[in-house]
């Protein structure tokens, strides 16, 4: 194990409040947009390609405990390979880059979800101005509370998180109960579904569903607020993934039960709400509503704690600007600040569905580089040969079905996020330069 060279503070956070800030970034508005995107391509199946994209998490996760445990750095992704591949000042500024934008991409989405389930009932849901001035405000309030108090925020995730798995799990055991399907005809109908789907295309939705699992990572990021590392790190991180698996299989179930397919395909990510509505009224819609207020607040306060503190630790090492790296009784307030704002620009400017996409790729990629990382030096980290090798395979495979999936359907989207990759790359090479002459 090596330890970390930054401060020591607070162990404020235990094993409950480390769960919510990995459920917190994972469970946001990804399922609800995951869920119709899935349900058009093979029906019935949701669920079990929901479970493989789990699994494919799980083998991702596996290379970032077992580094996480080494080197004990809050910097994680960037650090981990930083520390792996020491000579290389260009890669660490690329992976330090590509992460950061990538935290800052999805914490935009957070943010316009959130806004947009806000004023879904009201005479203002297709105003655009309200719509992402309210984005831009809930940034603001979990900013401050994120530059405030660790533990504050810690007792503010669990609260929401916890809340609102109950209200979705409350919400689908009442859509799967009082539904138009029984299990025998859904079973039925998945049987079916079977038939007309290709095992390719299943592993396709599996490998888009990776999306709605990033966020485990946000707990290596809290490694020095954290309690009893060694236990809490695989312990979280673990039973954030099973509890995700768990609730998203939930709602895809009570969602097929209650709601005709091709609704759920017309309404996309209201189609929960939607089939509520219908058995509950406005309460159910209400529900969902809530659900999905909480959870996309969880996932921006979980989004911003946990990648601020990666923003610091990279601007500590050079490749961003130095005030970045300011720390204020422990809290990266500079960064906090910083990653606020850009989300904000990306909020104004748009393009939400381009940023998500950006987002998703750049996980899984370095996810990758995550496994590989880990296999290099798996002595260190007392790795399994096995279980690294399967997990670079299974990211390999998921990557391969993603970018062919976005080649097909949305190729000018993927020129565009080549485009960005090169402008960041850029960015990267100029910090990188920049450092090496610094070490001279």
């Amino acid at each position: 194990m090596i330890t970390s060279p930054h401060r020591k503070r607070n162990k404020a956070l235990g094993l409950a409040e480390l769960v919510a800030i990995a459920l917190g970034g994972m469970v946001g508005g990804g399922i609800f947009t995951i869920l119709g995107i899935s349900v058009s391509m093979i029906g019935n199946l949701t669920p079990i390609a929901i479970i493989v994209g789990g699994i494919i998490a799980s083998l991702a996760a596996y290379s970032y405990v077992k580094l996480g445990l080494y080197y004990r750095d809050e910097g994680a992704t960037y650090s981990f390979f930083k520390k792996t591949y020491p000579k290389s000042h260009l890669s660490a500024s690329i992976i330090g880059w590509f992460i950061i934008f990538g935290y800052i991409s999805t914490l935009a989405l957070y943010a316009y979800t959130f806004s947009s389930y806000v004023i879904s009932s009201s005479s203002f849901a297709e105003n655009m101005l309200i719509r992402k001035t309210i984005a831009i405000g809930i940034i603001a309030v979990f900013a401050l509370i994120n530059i405030w108090s660790v533990n504050g925020m810690g007792k503010i995730e669990d609260l929401m998180v916890y809340t609102k798995l109950a209200v979705l799990a409350v919400v689908s055991f009442i859509l799967i109960q009082h539904g138009t399907t029984n299990f025998e005809t859904f079973v039925s109908n998945m049987v079916t579904d079977a038939e007309k789907s290709s095992l390719f295309t299943i592993l396709i939705v599996a490998s888009l569903t990776f999306v709605a699992f990033e966020g485990f990572q946000l707990v290596i990021n809290a490694v020095e607020e954290m309690k009893n590392p060694e236990k809490n790190i695989p312990r979280a991180i673990y039973t954030a993934i099973v509890l995700a698996i768990l609730i998203y299989v939930i709602i895809a179930i009570g969602a097929l039960f209650a709601i005709p397919i091709p609704e759920i395909i017309k309404n996309k990510e209201y189609a929960l709400a939607a089939g509520a509505g219908n058995i509950l009224g406005s309460i159910g819609t209400n529900l969902v509503i809530l659900g999905a207020v909480l959870a996309t607040s969880s996932a921006i306060s979980g989004t911003v704690f946990g990648s601020s503190r990666q923003m610091s630790v990279i601007a500590t090492d050079g490749y961003f600007p130095n005030w970045l790296s300011n720390r204020n009784n422990g809290s990266p307030k500079n960064a906090i600040i910083a990653m606020g704002l850009l989300a904000s620009v990306l909020i104004i400017i748009g393009g939400l569905e381009l940023i998500l996409e950006f987002g998703s790729i750049t996980f899984l990629f370095v996810s990758l580089l995550m496994a590989i990382a880990n296999y290099k030096i798996r002595a260190k980290t007392n790795s399994s040969k096995f279980i690294t090798l399967l997990a670079i395979f299974g990211l390999t495979i998921g990557a391969i079905l993603i970018l062919f999936y976005e080649f097909k359907n949305k190729w000018e989207q993927m020129l565009i996020i080549i485009l960005l990759y090169i402008v960041l790359a850029l960015g990267a090479w100029i910090y990188s330069e920049k450092q090496k002459k610094a070490t001279l």
